[in-house]
């Protein structure tokens, strides 16, 4: 179960199916971040892919000698905002790619925004998540419930169960589910994930598969895993630098140029 590897192959896949030429990414924040996880610019060049944009840059220029392959999250903003574009488009065609489930409504909705046809296609690529490395996945979630009653924070809750369910598809997981019975926050997101793969089953079909198990934990339960740090120099890193989507922030370090103010550093972890 390597989530790096997953979000590659969808990379390659949105690559590989707009064809051959030159060729603009365009991104959200979000998926920004879920790109440049697993790909530096440099391997992405390999590619043909020469630019790369957010699509809420509304001072882009018109180049219609590119493709436009556009990887998004399905938030009403993004739907919005690539509607408008698609009613005077700036690319040649676009190659559409969500990192999630679409609402039926927003599939319409770009449609007959699409009074050019310059869509070629639209799919979903469950990518909905930040792959920090083979076997870790975040989605940046800083902090998830409230001070005051440790109920999930507003938006929190679908960001979460979204992405869980992201991580599932691309794994191509049906899992088991257990959870903290003593915590209403791990029963309403267990309860929400059951719910979904019952509600859309044929999603959740995949031949040979051995069930894991979908342990979800509340961490009121734990508190003394975050007090530990393992035995690497990653961890000495984090914990005196930070280190957030795979950069370094030496800003107020002492002594440091201001080239090496954000430095980027690879997946393996250095062991002592």
């Amino acid at each position: 179960m390597n989530v790096v590897l997953a979000v590659k192959q969808y990379i390659n896949a949105m690559i590989r199916d707009s064809g051959p030429g030159m060729k603009v990414l365009l991104m959200d924040k979000e998926t920004t971040s879920i790109v440049s996880m697993v790909y530096s610019q440099s391997e992405i060049l390999q590619k043909e892919v020469y630019l790369f944009e957010l699509l809420s840059n509304s001072s882009r220029e018109s180049m219609k000698h590119l493709n436009a392959i556009c990887f998004l999250r399905p938030t009403p903003e993004n739907v919005a905002t690539l509607s408008d574009e698609l009613k005077s488009p700036k690319y040649s065609s676009y190659f559409v790619y969500f990192s999630n489930r679409l609402k039926d409504e927003d599939v319409k909705a770009l449609a007959q925004s699409d009074e050019h046809e310059s869509v070629k296609e639209i799919k979903e690529f469950y990518g909905d998540f930040i792959a920090v490395s083979q076997h870790l996945f975040s989605f940046n979630i800083p902090v998830s419930t409230q001070r005051e009653n440790a109920e999930w924070r507003e938006g929190v809750f679908p960001r979460v169960a979204h992405g869980l369910i992201a991580v599932l598809l691309a794994l191509k997981k049906k899992p088991f589910i257990r959870f903290t019975a003593s915590s209403p926050n791990t029963k309403r997101l267990a309860e929400h994930i059951d719910g979904y793969m019952t509600k859309n089953h044929s999603l959740f079909t995949f031949a040979g598969e051995i069930p894991p198990l979908l342990l979800i934990l509340d961490r009121k339960d734990d508190p003394i895993t975050p007090l530990l740090s393992e035995w690497t120099y990653q961890a000495m890193v984090h914990e005196l630098l930070g280190i957030h989507n795979h950069r370094v922030d030496l800003s107020k370090a002492p002594g440091i140029s201001r080239e090496l103010h954000v430095h980027r550093y690879g997946t393996t972890a250095l062991y002592l």
